[in-house]
């Protein structure tokens, strides 16, 4: 007992066998550079100063531009004279590293600028270290927040496709085709929801989601379509007291959700991606995450399934049920908890691979963010001899992705059942 209560974790010695793959762990910490660069990118590249004195008061800009944004504070009226935060008349002023924002344009040091070449500017604080575009963008700069772009892409879109996959591939692996059961009444108001809620939230809603604010439309259609879906549950379960509706159904979940990955998958994603947003009237990255989470949960709910294939017949399940709880509770409190592990790997993947299809997203002009690396690289197509705008961004891309593939190499290994125990 005293050498049971001893021995560590299993996450412990993951992360023992992980630490081992020196590779992988360099890459980990890269990643958190980047994520580090991503969260503070406003406090490394921006136009406004991090501190300044001016008329005898104290301004931190780029802290108070947040409060300003949420409509919690005013801008002194000092700062709305001019426009150009570079020629107001500090008594004291810090500057960020890159003291551009991404939509600067500098008019003295456009037509690509390159990194090396003669640049007119009042100070060398104020150089383009990385150059410049056509209209004078600063390149440094618009890297900087292209890092965020990029690590809210794979962020954002891999957790939206992580809850389908794990939701779905959970129904799939844990019940199967023959458990997962349904009383007639429930089923027949579960269906006659389904395809009403499509209508009211997604049919006839269509001119709100092309036209209007897609973010908000979405978030109210898919409110819309789960209120409905709720309301037709609640009138299944009123109605299965009836004797003649109480009969149970067995439910396919396995064939279903299987079915539907393989006609997924049949489509190629970029051909998937390209078509959904092309209805989308003004697309924006908002819209990309949120396709790309739609079209890449099957990956990770192929792996669900195939754990909890293996986990639903194992004994602490079986204890489960004896003491009387729930197929429900079962699942989501002792099954998928432990069977996360493969998730882990291809998340990992996935972010790398969202990353790169957010960059030719961009690349080809379809969403047009603030700032991102494969809009940056556009310019080099555009422009064959502004080298600057092709090295930087395409090094950047195929470090990030190449950091994340790692980091999925060495969890694949640390994660191998055999190496943990040989640990």
């Amino acid at each position: 007992m005293i050498q049971s209560a001893k021995s560590p974790s299993y996450w412990a010695l993951v992360s023992k066998q992980f630490k081992k793959n020196r590779i992988a762990l360099w890459s980990l910490r890269l990643v958190g550079v980047l994520l580090f660069i991503a969260v503070f990118a406003d406090f490394i590249a921006n136009d406004k100063p991090l501190y300044c004195q001016i008329e005898g008061k104290t301004h931190f800009p780029i802290a108070e531009s947040y409060l300003v944004d949420l409509g919690l504070k005013k801008w002194d009226p000092v700062f709305l004279q001019g426009g150009d935060w570079h020629k107001l008349p500090y008594e004291k002023v810090r500057y960020t590293l890159i003291p551009y924002a991404p939509k600067n344009i500098d008019l003295k040091n456009n037509d690509y600028i390159s990194p090396f070449g003669k640049q007119r500017v009042k100070s060398n604080w104020f150089w383009h270290r990385l150059g410049t575009d056509q209209l004078g963008h600063d390149v440094a700069s618009r890297m900087v927040h292209g890092t965020r772009t990029a690590m809210l892409v794979g962020v954002v879109a891999m957790s939206i496709a992580s809850f389908i996959g794990i939701f779905l591939g959970g129904l799939a692996g844990f019940f199967g085709d023959h458990r997962l059961k349904l009383s007639r009444a429930r089923l027949v108001l579960s269906l006659l929801g389904l395809v009403i809620g499509y209508f009211f939230a997604f049919v006839s809603r269509k001119y709100a989601l092309t036209e209007g604010n897609f973010g908000k439309e979405l978030a109210i259609s898919l409110l819309l379509f789960v209120l409905v879906v709720l309301v037709a549950n609640g009138i299944g379960w009123l109605l299965e007291r009836l004797p003649i509706l109480q009969k149970q159904v067995p439910i396919p979940a396995d064939l279903l959700v299987m079915r539907f990955i393989e006609i997924l998958n049949s489509i190629p994603a970029l051909l998937l991606l390209l078509a959904i947003v092309a209805t989308i009237k003004k697309s924006s990255i908002f819209h990309v995450m949120v396709i790309i989470g739609l079209i890449r949960w099957t990956g990770i709910a192929r792996f669900i399934r195939a754990e909890l294939l293996r986990i639903r017949n194992m004994e602490y399940v079986e204890a489960a049920r004896a003491i009387g709880l729930s197929e429900w509770r079962t699942l989501f409190r002792h099954a998928i908890p432990n069977a996360l592990t493969p998730v882990l790997i291809a998340i990992s993947f996935g972010i790398a691979g969202s990353i790169l299809l957010e960059a030719f997203i961009s690349f080809l002009g379809i969403a047009k963010p603030d700032a991102s690396w494969g809009e940056l690289l556009t310019h080099a197509r555009t422009y064959p001899k502004a080298w600057w705008m092709a090295l930087f961004p395409g090094f950047a891309i195929f470090i990030t992705v190449t950091l994340f593939n790692l980091i999925g190499e060495g969890l694949t290994e640390a994660l191998d059942p055999k190496r943990i125990q040989k640990s």
